[in-house]
């Protein structure tokens, strides 16, 4: 999965980076409130751990901006020294997905950040072997697609991509996040691969045609797969 961290403290960010990493997760952190909400305008991800006390806006001011303007579906797990009922019900209300207290443990931390990868369905083991949305049906295990029944014709690449557009039906995805789940390559690379696969996507699975289906382009973020 794709994580990111809003953490000022370096040492605490590293253990969280460090933990992530040897568990196969790609990490991004950020140091204060207002250069998160910068970033993630530009990126998307799978997982939010989110400090409270951090400079410029505070770990609940960056969730409930979130919630309001950015994205309502992407898990928030807190991680922070305020420890009081209040709080945790504040931010529970607020649109977190789970709570802890520092010092956090690794066995502890991860268990929870594997929790919410199977409920998203971020894990592998958990991915459905299909996929029945009409007119589309997605069959994991021979990788193919169909459309009304017929076989759509389509590399390997394109089957992954479609794959893990409809895994993520509804929520935003940047190209730099495609870019490293589909192809295993950096973010920073051309991304006029993922929009030229994007382009023949669209027209062979015909979702111009499609009355309650949308693939849209998001302005300077990405793309949006969703149901009308």
């Amino acid at each position: 999965m794709r994580v990111v961290i809003l953490e000022d403290d370096k040492d605490q960010a590293d253990l969280l980076v460090a933990w992530l990493e040897e568990a196969g997760h790609q990490c991004t952190v950020h140091r204060d409130g207002n250069a998160f909400i910068r970033g993630y305008n530009k990126d998307s991800y799978d997982i939010v751990l989110l400090d409270w006390m951090v400079p410029s806006l505070s770990g609940l001011e960056v969730l409930k901006h979130m919630r309001s303007h950015l994205d309502n579906v992407v898990p928030v797990v807190f991680i922070t020294q305020k420890d009081s009922e209040e709080d945790v019900v504040q931010a529970l209300e607020a649109g977190a997905d789970d709570y802890m207290t520092k010092p956090v443990r690794q066995l502890e931390t991860m268990a929870r950040v594997n929790a919410i990868a199977r409920r998203m369905g971020f894990s592998d083991e958990y991915t459905p072997d299909n996929f029945d949305l009409p007119p589309y049906q997605l069959d994991s295990k021979s990788r193919q697609v169909k459309l009304n029944g017929r076989i759509v014709e389509m590399t390997q690449k394109e089957y992954e991509v479609t794959l893990f557009l409809f895994k993520n039906l509804g929520r935003v995805i940047s190209r730099g996040h495609l870019l490293e789940m589909v192809w295993g390559t950096t973010s920073n690379l051309n991304t006029r691969t993922v929009d030229t696969h994007i382009s023949r996507l669209r027209s062979k699975l015909m979702i111009e045609h499609q009355e309650n289906w949308r693939l849209n382009s998001v302005y300077r973020h990405g793309y949006r797969l969703e149901q009308v």
